[in-house]
């Protein structure tokens, strides 16, 4: 097979998903690899040949490779993951709508641009955490325990964009990241960035019933065949609080030859698309 993958200059010396193409390759496929950040890409011989049998994409949040894998769907092209799948998840306000929707675990939410706008929420939910709707790795994610403390957040926070702030979860101090590679569940538990005080090397851990089903809930909803879901255990079950689609799988064992086999797989027979319904009529999603 032929595959094209889109890397940007974030991820140009990462293994993943560098290591993924080597590992397509010495499978003996074609993988072309473009960075569109930094190259002249030929829409009519890159994408309207339609000469790849899928295109793969390793995109940071905000990124011009997504625009890319989003044309060569629109013309009909395979894309891992499915490109419909991959802008809800990058904008967390509108993860969090479709979550709450369809009945996921996630908290309450909020969306403003200014974090002064936070000081109206109830001072029952607090404390909250507020992060940018675009954010990822962690960026700017801060923990605010009062409502005074919010004009702290309005410089930190400049030129972040739209920022959403949802009730803090309260839990041991760990995240635990569900990685799914064409619906095979891994998880590993790391420390918190709300808790840096608390050092604990990711390492990977037995995943519960309750948790992968939570953890395959979220690849439906959102249609994503290669994602990693951050689950709080809270004190009422666990709780989604971020969903990355193709991470870093990290402590994953043997998580090359796993996402090579899981993208040769869903180029071969593509992916499955969620019908999302809508609110019914005079009823109102809540968050």
């Amino acid at each position: 097979m032929r595959f094209c993958f889109l890397v940007e200059e974030h991820y140009r010396n990462d293994g993943m998903p560098l290591d993924v193409v080597r590992q397509l390759s010495d499978w003996g496929h074609r993988v072309d690899v473009l960075r569109p950040g930094s190259s002249l890409v030929d829409l009519a011989d890159e994408v309207r040949s339609g000469r790849h049998d899928a295109w793969v994409l390793k995109t940071v949040s905000g990124g011009p490779g997504l625009g890319l894998l989003e044309s060569a769907a629109a013309v009909g092209l395979t894309t891992v993951n499915d490109a419909r799948a991959i802008r809800p998840v990058r904008d967390k306000a509108q993860a969090a709508v479709i979550a709450a929707h369809r009945g996921l675990p996630v908290p309450r939410t909020w969306a403003a641009a200014d974090p002064a706008e936070f000081a109206a929420i109830p001072d029952g939910y607090y404390p909250l955490v507020v992060k940018p709707a675009d954010g990822s790795s962690g960026r700017a994610v801060h923990l605010v325990e009062r409502p005074d403390q919010l004009a702290q957040l309005t410089a930190l926070m400049a030129g972040e964009g739209l920022l959403i702030a949802q009730p803090y979860v309260p839990n041991a101090g760990l995240d635990l990241k569900v990685y799914s590679a064409g619906g095979e569940l891994f998880a590993t538990e790391r420390t918190s960035p709300l808790h840096p005080h608390h050092p604990h090397r990711e390492r990977p851990v037995t995943l519960g019933a309750e948790v992968a089903a939570v953890a395959a809930q979220v690849g439906e909803v959102f249609g994503l065949d290669l994602y990693g879901v951050d689950i709080l255990l809270g004190p009422d079950g666990p709780v989604v609080v971020d969903v990355n689609d193709f991470p870093s799988f990290r402590q994953v064992p043997q998580a090359v030859a796993k996402v090579a086999g899981a993208v040769l797989r869903l180029a071969r027979t593509g992916s499955s698309w969620p019908t999302v319904p809508s609110v019914p009529a005079g009823r109102t999603a809540v968050l």
